[in-house]
């Protein structure tokens, strides 16, 4: 079947840029409607399993990010881009990610230490934490008062440098082993044992 035998003879001529306008705008709208609904998704996870924001914002931008990225490549498509034209620059913008990938390995190891502190939750903010660098040598010390995405930061406990910050890199973490002191069990001035 085709489209011009049920429409007038006047609107012939505008089949070619009414069908690709049609699809595209479908490709948009539909694009914009998953994105919403991924959108509710991670946020109701989010608030489900308690999931701090410095987590739930990137996934969401990243799901963002993704479908806007496919939708644009289908709009190209309906216009006209070759398939061969799409891939080679999609293979060329893979193949630069993978270096920069490599590039900025120490960071990238620091933000998915991050997202296993938040999910396996070794420490608490208020919590005192000791990074132990061997059995007879004392560590890092200090209290938890924010998790970031590359560094946790610690208030140091020690008499001589109270109120100090350390910014601890978070894949340090998992590499040592860590002595806790929960929030709850610290003495009721808060000093840290």
């Amino acid at each position: 079947m085709r489209l011009r035998a049920y429409l007038p003879a006047w609107a012939h001529e505008w089949i070619d840029v009414l069908v690709p306008g049609l699809q595209i705008v479908g490709i948009l709208v539909a694009a914009w409607l998953l994105q919403y609904l991924l959108r509710r998704l991670v946020a109701r996870l989010g608030t489900r399993y308690q999931l701090p924001a410095d987590l739930v914002t990137p996934a969401r931008n990243l799901l963002r990010y993704l479908i806007y990225g496919a939708a644009f490549l289908l709009v190209m498509e309906r216009l006209g881009v070759s398939a061969t034209v799409l891939w080679t620059g999609f293979t060329g913008f893979v193949t630069v990610a993978a270096i920069a990938f490599f590039a900025a390995w120490s960071v990238l190891s620091n933000l998915f230490c991050s997202v296993l502190i938040f999910s396996t939750r070794p420490f608490r903010l208020g919590d005192v934490i000791e990074v132990i660098d061997a059995g007879d040598k004392p560590g890092i010390k200090g209290r938890v008062v924010n998790i970031q995405l590359v560094y946790t930061t610690l208030e140091d406990v020690l008499p001589d440098h109270k109120g100090a910050l350390l910014q601890v890199p978070n894949s340090l973490f998992f590499q040592k082993s860590l002595r806790r002191w929960r929030a709850a069990e610290l003495p009721t001035g808060g000093d840290a044992p």
